[in-house]
C-alpha cells in the first residue's frame, strides 16, 4: 500500500466531517426553526413538511456519520498495518475493491459470504 491511501483516507474523512458539520447545523436551525412552533405542517400544501424534512436531514447526518466513522477505522488499521487485509480470512481486500470501497473490511468472497 502507498502513502497516497493514507492521503485519500484523509481526503475522504474530510468531506464526511464536512458532511457531519453540515447536516448537524441544518438540523439545528430546523430545530430552532419548530421551536415554540404548533403549526400542523403535515396538512401545508405549500412545499416540504418541517417533519420530511426532518426524517430527509437526519437520514443524510446518519449516514455522513457512519461514512466518518468507517474512514476513521480505516486510517486505524493503515496505522495499526492491517489495512486492506480481510478482517475474516486475512487476505489480501483487492486493490480494485479498495479502489471502489476504501473503508472495506473484508474481501469480496467473504463479504458475499457474510451477506455484507
Amino acid at each position: 500500500m502507498t502513502p497516497d491511501v493514507r492521503a485519500r483516507l484523509e481526503q475522504l474523512r474530510a468531506r464526511a466531517a464536512e458532511r457531519v458539520a453540515a447536516t448537524g447545523a441544518t438540523l439545528a436551525e430546523l430545530m430552532h426553526d419548530r421551536e415554540g412552533s404548533n403549526d400542523d405542517d403535515e396538512h401545508d400544501p405549500e412545499g416540504v413538511t418541517l417533519s420530511s424534512e426532518w426524517s430527509r436531514l437526519t437520514g443524510l447526518a446518519e449516514a455522513a456519520a457512519s461514512e466518518l466513522a468507517q474512514v476513521d477505522d480505516a486510517i486505524a488499521r493503515w496505522d495499526a498495518g492491517t489495512y486492506g487485509i480481510c478482517a475474516n480470512c486475512g487476505r489480501p481486500i483487492p486493490q480494485a475493491r479498495l479502489e471502489v470501497r476504501p473503508f472495506a473490511t473484508h474481501c469480496v468472497a467473504c463479504a458475499e459470504k457474510l451477506g455484507l
